[in-house]
């Protein structure tokens, strides 16, 4: 009893020779964090001012005509942008199309049927993809995979479909170099599968396992406990993964102009060479004065554009999927 009266005291002393919180630490600390905040903005607002006040000739000269025409001739300075968003949204959502189902089959391995001892050595491999510069994978695509896919995927592909309907014009090459559209949505396939693979793995793993048991209890297959369980819990999670996945896409500069081929047309098919925003800007900005370079920073902004509706439609499709 004597002991713990002696306690009390000596609590009550410490409480009472105890610094309050320091007020000038708190705004600064205020200060701070709204400064770095405003920074954002400010470095977001020049870009974005920037890149307008630059392609501004451009969308003054050309109208909307710019965005709907496929021309480009530094010659008689008659420029375009159609060609460069249809490559640039092609790409990117045949980049979603090969590379979206991979993920997810990863990230369900890992989490699921993975044996114990070889799930941190999978999932350090797929994450070291993630370290790999594009140019890298622009190199390995232009060198390596460029001249296999067109002998073994290109070539048969086009003798067979060739002169059909529809199917026809989508997967005949002209001249099977092995660079085009669907070689590019290949390539950042694989760029962006360890993104959204490791999101969905980490956000997987979040799931209580009481769930997981649950499911398994009652009679559940693994399969039905990642479609009635697993994804449903993680959906929010999982856009979230896919859209940051195609801004990596949509914005890929380096790998994309060595595999796409950098020509200025339209084609039905998707083996034949085309080309994106980025591409088009790194191939050109170097170079570029005038009205050339007008229309460079008016595709610029144009990509800008493009990203910001994508980040409206994920908010959009993660609130529906909180609502669900």
């Amino acid at each position: 009893m004597t002991a713990l009266t002696q306690s009390l005291a000596l609590a009550r002393e410490t409480a009472s020779v105890r610094k309050g919180p320091s007020k000038g630490l708190d705004r600064a600390f205020q200060a701070a964090s709204l400064g770095s905040a405003l920074l954002v903005l400010l470095v977001l607002a020049g870009i974005l001012g920037s890149i307008i006040y630059g392609g501004w000739p451009a969308f003054r000269e050309f109208g909307f005509g710019f965005i709907t025409s496929s021309a480009w001739n530094i010659g008689t300075e008659q420029y375009g942008a159609l060609v460069a968003v249809i490559g640039t949204l092609a790409s990117a959502f045949l980049a979603l199309l090969i590379g979206v189902p991979i993920s997810l089959g990863i990230a369900i391995y890992l989490t699921q049927l993975c044996p114990g001892w070889a799930r941190k050595p999978v999932s350090m491999t797929i994450e070291l993809l993630a370290s790999v510069p594009s140019i890298i994978y622009g190199m390995w695509g232009l060198f390596i995979f460029a001249p296999l896919f067109a002998r073994f995927v290109q070539t048969p592909v086009s003798n067979v479909f060739e002169g059909l309907p529809i199917v026809g014009s989508l997967l005949y090459a002209r001249v099977p170099s092995g660079v085009g559209i669907l070689t590019a949505g290949i390539i950042l396939a694989i760029m962006i599968v360890p993104f959204v693979a490791s999101i969905t793995r980490d956000m997987l793993d979040q799931i209580p396992t009481v769930l997981r048991e649950s499911a398994y209890g009652i009679g559940c297959t693994t399969w039905e406990v990642v479609r009635h369980v697993l994804v449903p819990q993680a959906s929010v999670s999982i856009i979230g993964a896919v859209m940051l996945g195609l801004g990596r896409a949509l914005g890929e500069t380096m790998a994309v102009t060595f595999v796409i081929g950098n020509a200025n047309r339209l084609s039905a098919s998707i083996f034949d060479p085309g080309s994106t925003i980025a591409s088009r800007i790194a191939n050109e900005f170097n170079e570029a004065d005038g009205m050339q370079l007008n229309a460079l920073m008016a595709l610029g902004c144009l990509l800008f554009v493009i990203t910001f509706i994508v980040l409206i439609i994920a908010r959009l499709l993660t609130r529906r999927a909180k609502l669900a």
